[in-house]
């Protein structure tokens, strides 16, 4: 179960010189670092000196698992700094490991010339669903319907939509969009596994190999993660050993504010494997 107290210290970088971070792990059920952590440590190491912008678009690229005992060395560098745009490349290192580089591509605000925007899916509130089981303290989840995409035996549409929020957030908009960029992690291969009789979260790192390989995260509107926010996926394709999703993010008053997408893997373990992907 996630504590507050480890994702603050996760999230508090040690500066080690110029441009470079020592990081520690919140902790993490299967044994590896959790891709949303990452993430969110990227936000954060790009956003480190750069005033007056916040971060639009986060892709990043997983290389190799990280392990929760030992700390993260994390790099930034700057490829162009300009008074509305700003983009940097974030390296995550554990030891001589790669563990996951980050393109940040970091905005100021500016006035609208045009505007539109997706509206927000007809579903239960936050006050209507029950707490998740994987609901924490730190991190509560509810999701619509109280689908359980760990059940292998439980199929349906590939689709999910989840309440997230982060009740205990501290007042400081880089540490909402490092907690969004955590959240946005976790769904998207479940959703993919939910057609698929036999197949569910539970058997992760078991007989079923999985992980995130890349995901992009992009912020169209200022939020809070310490509010209800709607996370809504939908995964338009598997196979391959693969899957691939999208979801949207909307505040409780139905405003887009997010968006991200998702390359995951799904195949079997082989007996030998011991639980953990190449």
């Amino acid at each position: 179960m996630l504590a507050l107290a480890g994702l603050r210290r996760a999230f508090t970088l040690e500066p080690t010189g110029p441009g470079s971070y020592r990081a520690e792990n919140a902790a993490s059920g299967p044994g590896v670092v959790f891709g949303g952590q990452l993430i969110g440590q990227s936000i954060l190491a790009a956003l480190a000196g750069q005033e007056g912008k916040a971060v639009k678009t986060v892709h990043t690229v997983f290389a190799r698992a990280a392990s929760p005992q030992a700390p993260l060395a994390i790099a930034v560098e700057r490829m162009h700094e300009g008074r509305a745009l700003a983009s940097s490349a974030v390296t995550i290192r554990q030891g001589d490991r790669l563990c996951a580089r980050s393109l940040v591509l970091l905005s100021a605000d500016e006035p609208d010339f045009i505007r539109h925007a997706d509206a927000a899916p007809s579903v239960p509130g936050p006050d209507d669903c029950k707490p998740s089981a994987e609901s924490s303290g730190a991190w509560e989840i509810r999701i619509v319907g109280d689908v359980d995409v760990s059940d292998p035996a439980l199929v349906g549409p590939p689709e999910l939509q989840v309440w997230s929020r982060f009740p205990s957030a501290p007042d400081d908009p880089a540490i909402h969009q490092a907690l969004l960029g955590f959240a946005t992690d976790g769904f998207l291969i479940g959703t993919a596994m939910r057609p698929h009789a036999g197949v569910g979260q539970a058997q992760a790192h078991r007989t079923v190999s999985t992980g995130v390989l890349s995901h992009t995260l992009t912020f169209h509107e200022p939020c809070s993660a310490a509010e209800w926010l709607l996370l809504s996926h939908r995964s338009s394709y598997a196979g391959r050993g693969r899957c691939y999703g999208a979801a949207e993010v909307f505040r409780a008053d139905g405003a887009l504010v997010a968006a991200f997408v998702q390359d995951g893997m799904i195949r079997p373990l082989p007996p030998q494997a011991g639980g953990r992907a190449p």
